[in-house]
């Protein structure tokens, strides 16, 4: 996330939060807590939910390229105990070239 560079004007940076304690849950948290439920076969009750989305993202330094640019998305989920983070590329994957970066120890993910 730190190697986006948005100074350009090109790409935009936008997130949806979802409290759901003691309302409704819209399809977007049901859908994450199913995910949690799959991925870790243990149940999973959202109280809180962000969606953050990096839309068309360029590389830092981004006067250097903003041609190839990154659409993706982290969703951070909590119950209260437990917290997960859900995160979304969009098909085609990482579009930047690490190549080029100013550092050269890239990591795609988290740990």
């Amino acid at each position: 996330w730190d190697n986006a560079d948005f100074s350009r004007g090109v790409g935009t940076t936008f997130y949806q939060e979802f409290s759901t304690l003691n309302t409704a849950k819209p399809p977007l948290v049901r859908d994450v807590e199913a995910k949690v439920q799959q991925y870790l076969r243990s149940s999973y009750s959202a109280v809180w939910t962000l969606k953050i989305t990096w839309e068309k993202a360029p590389v830092y330094a981004a006067w250097t390229d903003t041609r190839k640019t990154v659409t993706y998305q982290a969703v951070l989920t909590t119950d209260g105990f437990r917290s997960y983070i859900l995160m979304l590329y969009r098909d085609g994957g990482m579009q930047w070239d690490y190549t080029r970066l100013t550092s050269t120890n890239v990591l795609i993910g988290y740990t």
